[in-house]
């Protein structure tokens, strides 16, 4: 069996969308493939402010636990994916949760802990590394040498469309001195940080006036609706699959709203939305949302949304693997794990 540890030196570098990513990859080559996640909390309900581990009251929720569990298709219990850590006799804890989902499986994938706590469980469970970082962020040159032969490359995540060649020369060129191996550079894709309608609409606390039936659709950006220079068509055409989030007492932006590619109306106010636009979103198949509060503390709420968008929907697995099929350099990580690519 192998096992494969994925880890960072900052938090929302991409682990589980790699993690997603390279298993999959695993599985169509005919690997059965086992993942565990690990989250340490130091208090009863309180987690370290590294690790977002999705949870809610101590317990892990339905986000990536079951999300990995449902797209690997295993058996193991969102608790046995996912166990929460009290920092006390950490490694032999994580033994014994690895012995739960190593069973019968192929290759193991453990979305690990920070650097400062990984390299006794990596070696206890003598596992390869592969580092994830932002493209924005500091190599961590100092950090990976802690992991020694162990280290089987480093992946750059998220790196702009227009930057991915110079991400890639800079980070080979900084990696290739102490002997690292880069992996892949892989491209930001709007995809891949996209939220659904449904998460929308709970984020600014709304309730559905039309089109609940469409809650699990990709938003992939938002705008919000003011007074500009340009025609609202125009302004508004400046984005695609998107979420319009416009006062409820504006007809006027919100026709023109639905005018261009938008996925999702969410009105801001208390004045109900006359019967045309309701007809003309019917007609577009756009939901329209009706939200109470501050216009632009909803907008900062869902900006914020986007920069921390986890990668829990099946819908973006199949740019995924697009994505990481060009970019991440899946023979040499292969190789590394002693598997055929």
């Amino acid at each position: 069996m192998v096992n494969l540890y994925v880890t960072s030196s900052q938090e929302g570098a991409g682990k589980t969308t790699l993690c997603a990513g390279v298993g999959k990859h695993l599985q169509k080559s005919g690997k059965k493939v086992g993942y565990l996640k690990l989250a340490i909390s130091s208090k009863p309900h309180t987690l370290t402010p590294y690790y977002d581990t999705g949870l809610i009251r101590g317990k892990p929720d339905d986000g990536d636990a079951a999300f990995m569990k449902r797209i690997f298709g295993l058996q193991e219990t969102a608790d046995d994916i996912c166990p929460v850590l009290d920092g006390q006799n950490t490694i032999e804890k994580v033994k014994q949760a690895f012995a739960k989902v190593a069973l019968g499986k192929d290759v193991v994938i453990v979305e690990g802990l920070p650097f400062d706590t990984s390299s006794g469980i990596v070696e206890a469970l003598g596992a390869r590394v592969i580092v994830v970082e932002g493209y924005a962020s500091e190599r961590a040159l100092s950090g990976y040498k802690i992991f020694g032969t162990q280290l089987l490359g480093v992946a750059i995540n998220k790196a702009p469309k227009g930057k991915v060649a110079r991400v890639q020369s800079q980070a080979l060129t900084e990696l290739s001195q102490p002997g690292i191996n880069l992996l892949g550079a892989l491209p930001e894709d709007r995809t891949l940080v996209a939220l659904t309608i449904g998460e929308l609409a709970e984020l600014v606390k709304g309730k559905f006036l039309d089109g609940a039936n469409r809650s699990d659709e990709l938003i992939e950006n938002f705008m919000l609706g003011a007074m500009t220079i340009d025609p609202g068509p125009l302004y508004y055409s400046r984005k695609s699959e998107k979420a319009v989030l416009v006062r409820s007492d504006r007809p006027d932006m919100q026709m023109a709203a639905l005018e261009t590619p938008t996925k999702c109306l969410v009105l801001v106010g208390n004045t109900p939305p006359i019967r045309d636009v309701l007809t003309r979103a019917q007609t577009k198949k756009v939901p329209v949302i009706l939200a109470s509060g501050d216009i632009k503390g909803l907008a900062t709420t869902i900006e914020n949304a986007f920069s921390q968008a986890k990668f829990n929907q099946d819908k973006k697995l199949t740019k995924l693997g697009e994505i990481m099929g060009q970019s991440f350099n899946f023979k040499a990580a292969y190789q590394g794990l002693g598997l055929a690519a």
